[in-house]
């Protein structure tokens, strides 16, 4: 497995990989349920990977944040000019213009990071948001009575963190004091469970 995690460290292999487990019905379930972006909205996404979100947020204003400079490359040969992308790490991520965003995403990212880390993206994301503004995020989760399979993969994700409902909902909860949260075991063409969280400053 840990050769395999390393592929998919690479943009194409991890591209591939997505299309093959049927995330694009991901992110279109996802950005129409939960992200609902409008023109115009300013999107901070923190963990872009190689950016390709960026195909269901047509025009909105972009900014992705990754700490792999070989996914933030692909990112800004494919994307240009439809979006600023910038090679960080959460724990250096600074907001320059605090309340400057409407919507900041961080998709599969929280269970990557422990708890400290999670904690220090949340407080980023409640930082860069407006008035109204929303953080939207998925991520694997283990729950009650789910597929083996499911949580077969989840074991040997390439995200080390992954968590339970609660645990999601006790980090996000420190921050935010609303917080909504939608689990999904579909999403994908395999069987695999999803938590969604919807985040706002009350």
């Amino acid at each position: 497995m840990a050769g395999v995690k390393a592929i998919l460290s690479r943009p194409w292999a991890y591209r591939l990989f997505q299309r093959a487990v049927g995330a694009a019905r991901l992110r279109a379930v996802y950005v129409r349920r939960y992200v609902r972006p409008f023109p115009g909205a300013r999107v901070l996404d923190i963990g872009c990977g190689p950016g390709d979100i960026l195909d269901s947020l047509p025009g909105t204003r972009y900014v992705g944040v990754d700490l792999s400079p070989e996914y933030i490359r692909e990112a800004r040969e494919r994307y240009g000019p439809r979006g600023e992308f910038v090679c960080r790490s959460v724990s250096d991520l600074v907001v320059e213009h605090a309340g400057s965003f409407d919507i900041v995403l961080a998709n599969g990212v929280l269970h990557h990071l422990d708890d400290t880390e999670a904690d220090s993206l949340l407080a980023v994301a409640r930082q860069a948001l407006g008035p109204g503004g929303r953080f939207v995020s998925f991520d694997g989760c283990y729950a009650p009575g789910q597929n083996r399979f499911a949580r077969w993969m989840l074991d040997h994700d390439r995200g080390t963190h992954v968590r339970r409902r609660e645990e999601y909902l006790r980090l996000a909860r420190a921050r935010f004091p609303a917080v909504e949260s939608h689990l999904h075991h579909r999403l994908l063409n395999i069987p695999y469970t999803h938590l969604v969280m919807v985040c706002t400053q009350g």
